[in-house]
């Protein structure tokens, strides 16, 4: 677990201190061996984490990657080998307006053919945002704004090639209310912030192909524990990426990120000038197909090939927004 530094009550006019989450507001405190012919391939799984206290609750940031779609026969060499599928459930649906994914896809083509990826949006396609209305205390207006500061940040974190190379996070970081960017800009040298973002590692390349995207969104009025007035949006969503590679298997290039984020913006009138604005109060994810080293990191680079075996989870799961991510970690 890492410790954070937390702030004093955002109502109060002083500087604030700090603990171990950073500066925010009171009311926030509360290698492998090499595949063989005619072999699948092997998930492997990674696993991390961290703590802290955001939005009146204990944030628990688990970063869990495992890997698959690898090998000689790559994503349909691992169909093979899978069981029948199970269903399970992911993260409770949040109450209130949602919106899903429902941009046309373009016809299945390169890296992402033989994969469910074939058949998501492209890009900013893929994040489709839910009919703004007065909710709570929130205005309609209020409401719109809100979605477009998320949908914003989702674009910079997971879709901005600029961002996923440069030196500093700042192009996100400046997105956030003035007393977050702190909090946000420590996540990134402890590898913490690959829950809700995307940076590549050194030598990652990925090709000319838009990513895919499929997930939802969904917002609802509500108060932390001392009161404050809280728009809070959750969004779900997988993101597909296409890696340069030499292995010709279908999806041999393809690294999977699927997370889960709940954004928040307190009402003006409860909090500061500092704090008001866009704050992240959790966030959870995996990855797959993904060098667990690089990750461990919080950075994205394609994985090695590996071993498979019947005993494997199913491979469509890294591409289903609805799916567990209770994995074990092999990784």
């Amino acid at each position: 677990m890492t410790d954070h530094r937390s702030v004093p009550d955002p109502h109060a006019t002083d500087r604030p201190s700090e603990d171990t989450l950073g500066r925010v507001p009171e009311w926030l405190r509360q290698p492998a061996p090499e595949v063989e012919p005619g072999r699948g391939d092997r998930l492997r799984i990674a696993l991390g984490g961290h703590s802290g206290k955001l939005l009146g609750g204990v944030v628990v940031l688990a970063l869990l990657a495992f890997f698959g779609l690898v090998g000689g026969l790559g994503y349909q060499g691992f169909q093979r080998w899978r069981e029948p599928p199970a269903e399970h459930p992911t993260v409770s649906l949040p109450v209130g307006e949602q919106a899903s994914s429902s941009a046309s896809p373009p016809p299945a083509a390169g890296p992402f053919d033989g994969t469910p990826a074939a058949g998501f949006p492209e890009g900013t396609a893929g994040i489709a945002l839910p009919r703004a209305k007065r909710t709570g205390a929130f205005t309609e207006k209020q409401v719109a704004d809100t979605l477009a500061k998320v949908r914003k940040a989702l674009i910079t974190a997971r879709l901005d090639r600029t961002f996923f190379t440069a030196k500093d996070p700042e192009r996100l970081v400046r997105q956030f209310a003035p007393d977050a960017r702190a909090g946000v800009r420590d996540d990134f040298p402890t590898g913490e912030a690959g829950t809700y973002s995307t940076r590549l590692a050194p030598g990652a390349r990925l090709t000319d192909d838009e990513p895919r995207v499929k997930g939802r969104i969904s917002y609802r009025a509500t108060k932390d524990r001392d009161g404050i007035r809280i728009l809070e949006v959750t969004t779900n969503f997988v993101w597909a990426y296409a890696f340069s590679t030499a292995r010709p298997a279908p999806g041999a290039g393809v690294v999977v990120v699927h997370d889960t984020v709940k954004w928040s913006v307190p009402h003006p009138a409860d909090v500061t000038t500092a704090s008001a604005g866009l704050w992240i109060e959790r966030a959870d994810s995996y990855a797959s197909n993904i060098d667990c080293v690089a990750l461990d990191k919080g950075l994205l680079a394609l994985g090695r090939p590996s071993l498979a075996g019947p005993a494997d989870p199913d491979p469509d799961a890294v591409f289903d927004p609805d799916k567990t991510v209770d994995l074990p970690d092999t990784c």
